[in-house]
C-alpha cells in the first residue's frame, strides 16, 4: 500500500542544510496500522508530509495505493490525495461550521450532490459516536468529540490511507485511548491502512501492529511491535519501551522496597505473550527452596499478543538462586539479575 524507497528531504537553511529524512525505506501493508515513533525534529513530521505531498523529497521515490506520489503534481496529485486523508493534533476544524458541515466540506468540494452527501454524513457521525452533536459547533465539542469530528471528515470520501500527525497529543490519557479503539475499531471495519505517528510508546502499543523508530532523520529500527518490545536493539528503542515496560515510578518503588532486604537477588523478568499467561511464580515456589517477594509487576497489550515485567526479590542458598534463575530462563522469560541484596 505504502512504500518509499531512498527517500531523503533536505531543507536549506540560512545556516546550512538540515537532513530531515535520511535514505529512508519502508514498506506498509495494505490494512496495517503502522507506527511511527521519534523524539521532537527526528523527521517523523518531515516523513509524513512526503506521504501525501505536502513536501516533495529531494531524492527517493514515494508510493501511496499504487501513485508516484513523489513526482505527481496538478491534477495527477489532487487525484492521488484522493486516496489519502489526515488528521491532526490540533484538530483544524472550520470554526463557522456545525459539526455536520464540518464532515460534509470535503464532499462539497469533490462536487457529490446534496442527498448523497447526507447520506453519507449520517454514516459517518454514526460510525465515530457522535449522534446528538450534529448542529453543535467546535467551540461546543471536548477534545476527543473534535478530534472525532477530524477522523469522520478525514474518512468522508472512503480514502485507502489515513495519516495520523500526533493525532492524541493535545488529548488527556483517557480520551487518548477512546481515539485509539476508535482507529482500531476503523481499521477492522474499513479494512483502512492507518499510518500514525507519535512520540508516546503507549499509543504504539495500544493499536500499531509495526513500529519504525526515527532518530536523526533515520529509521533506525523497525519491526512487529511485539518483538521490538521483546527485543529493543537501539539505545532511543529501549528507552521508548521503558515508557511501558518501566514507568518512571518503578525504580523509585523498588529501590524503596530494597531497604527492607538483606541478602538474595532482585530480579526483572520480561515476558511476552504466551509467557504473560504460564503460572511461573507457583511453579518456582513449589520447586525450589527459596523465598519469592513480588515487588512490582504490570502487564501490557499490545496488538501482536501481551507484554510483562516483573520484579521479584528471592532468597535462599546461592545454589538454589541460580537453579531457580536457569529454570526461569527455560521458560522462555527473560530474566535479569538488577541489584544482589
Amino acid at each position: 500500500m505504502i512504500t518509499l524507497s531512498n527517500v531523503n528531504k533536505i531543507y536549506e537553511t540560512k545556516s546550512g542544510q538540515v537532513k530531515a529524512v535520511n535514505n529512508v525505506n519502508l514498506e506498509i501493508e495494505k490494512g496495517e496500522i503502522f507506527g511511527i515513533i521519534g523524539y521532537s525534529g527526528a523527521g517523523k513530521s518531515s516523513l509524513i508530509r512526503l506521504l501525501n505531498g505536502l513536501e516533495k523529497p529531494t531524492s527517493g521515490e514515494v508510493k501511496v495505493a499504487d501513485s508516484r506520489i513523489d513526482s505527481a503534481s496538478g491534477a495527477m496529485l489532487r487525484k492521488a490525495r484522493l486516496e489519502i486523508s489526515m488528521i491532526f493534533q490540533h484538530f483544524n476544524l472550520l470554526w463557522s461550521r456545525t459539526v455536520r458541515e464540518n464532515i460534509a466540506f470535503p464532499l462539497e468540494i469533490a462536487g457529490v450532490k446534496k442527498v448523497e452527501r447526507l447520506r453519507r454524513v449520517d454514516e459517518l457521525i454514526k460510525l465515530v459516536g457522535l449522534e446528538g452533536r450534529e448542529n453543535a459547533y467546535p467551540s461546543q465539542l471536548s477534545g476527543g468529540q473534535k478530534q472525532r469530528v477530524g477522523i469522520a471528515r478525514a474518512l468522508a470520501n472512503n480514502p485507502k490511507v489515513l495519516l495520523c500527525d500526533e493525532a492524541t497529543s493535545a488529548l488527556d490519557p483517557q480520551t487518548t485511548d477512546s481515539i485509539l479503539e476508535l482507529l482500531v475499531d476503523i481499521n477492522k471495519r474499513l479494512g483502512l491502512t492507518i499510518v500514525l505517528i507519535t512520540h508516546e510508546m503507549h499509543v504504539i502499543r495500544k493499536i500499531c501492529h509495526r513500529v519504525a523508530v526515527m532518530e536523526n532523520g533515520e529509521v533506525v529500527e523497525q519491526g512487529n511491535v511485539l518483538d521490538v518490545f521483546k527485543n529493543p536493539q537501539k539505545p532511543i528503542t529501549r528507552t521508548f519501551v521503558k515508557q511501558i515496560s518501566e514507568p518512571d515510578d518503578t525504580k523509585e518503588a523498588v529501590e524503596h522496597l530494597l531497604k527492607n532486604y538483606h541478602s538474595g537477588k532482585v530480579l526483572q523478568l520480561t515476558f511476552v505473550g504466551e509467557g504473560t499467561e504460564r503460572p511461573l511464580i507457583t511453579n518456582i515456589i513449589r520447586n525450589f527452596q527459596i523465598e519469592v517477594n513480588i515487588l512490582q509487576g504490570k502487564i501490557s497489550q499490545t496488538q501482536n499478543g501481551s507484554y510483562g515485567s516483573l520484579f521479584l526479590h528471592v532468597d535462599g542458598k546461592q545454589e538454589e538462586i541460580d537453579r531457580t534463575v536457569a529454570f526461569i530462563k527455560e521458560q522462555q522469560v527473560e530474566v535479569e539479575v538488577l541489584v544482589n541484596a
